[in-house]
């Protein structure tokens, strides 16, 4: 339990400090005004520093020993299971009392930025699984014999580490399945390809959002009208037998 709070300390620490760091820099030599690319290469460098206190360190285990299982059918399970819970997720976003969106700006100024892609849909996807299901949820199911609370803690973790109170039951929810997919494979590699799926389909959904409705978050009603139930029972149908299949074949 110790270890899994010492590392979560280190991730967000060099999230904020770099991340203050370059926009400290930024600001203080006149570049960028907005703030979008400095917030951009702070996420960059404090990913790619993380990435390698991590690994050079070995608080997180890599190895390829289940890629050479050929694990195809359960990367092709994971993205549709990711596909299909895009839209149930946002429903129940909207179900929820809203809560404070703190990081709004800084997020769709990553969002709406050609190279925030890097950022939300290669680096996120590859750090924060190896952070907190490579290093931290690791720790924890060795601390705690019951592998669902290790899996609940490390999800709680993932969640406040977001420092956003909007994006917190969301992330808490897919810290939940991405804890159980690392549990069952003993691999960072499906949580990875989920969590790239789901950032990179929010990315360009965003982008077609301010195309088409001139605002990044659209509601269900104003993208499905009086269909919103309609569209979250047939993702739910996407969804559901998706994760199915995926426990079929992640065999413990």
């Amino acid at each position: 339990m110790k270890n899994a709070i010492i590392y979560t300390i280190i991730f967000a620490s060099i999230q904020f400090v770099m991340g203050g760091i370059v926009m400290g820099v930024f600001k203080l030599i006149g570049l960028d005004p907005i703030g979008s690319v400095s917030l951009i290469t702070g996420s960059i460098l404090s990913s790619i520093l993380a990435f390698a206190l991590f690994i050079i360190y070995k608080w997180a285990e890599v190895s390829p020993h289940w890629l050479r299982t050929r694990p195809w059918t359960v990367l092709l399970w994971t993205v549709v299971a990711s596909l299909g819970a895009l839209t149930p997720s946002i429903w129940l976003q909207e179900m929820l009392p809203e809560l404070p969106n703190v990081a709004e700006k800084g997020l769709e100024s990553i969002m709406g930025n050609r190279l925030g892609y890097v950022v939300i849909g290669l680096l996120a996807p590859l750090v924060e699984e190896l952070v907190f299901r490579g290093a931290i949820l690791r720790s924890l199911l060795r601390w705690h014999h019951n592998h669902w609370v290790a899996i609940a803690i490390s999800a709680l973790l993932f969640a406040l580490t977001h420092v956003n109170p909007a994006q917190m039951p969301h992330a808490f929810l897919i810290g939940m399945l991405l804890g159980w997919m690392y549990y069952r494979t003993d691999s960072i590699i499906p949580g990875v390809v989920y969590h790239w799926a789901n950032n990179s389909v929010a990315y360009v959904m965003y982008n077609i959002s301010i195309a088409l409705y001139g605002t990044g978050d659209p509601t269900l009603e104003d993208m499905f009208g009086s269909s919103v139930l309609l569209s979250v029972g047939f993702s739910l149908l996407i969804m559901l037998p998706a994760i199915y299949q995926l426990n079929l074949r992640m065999k413990k």
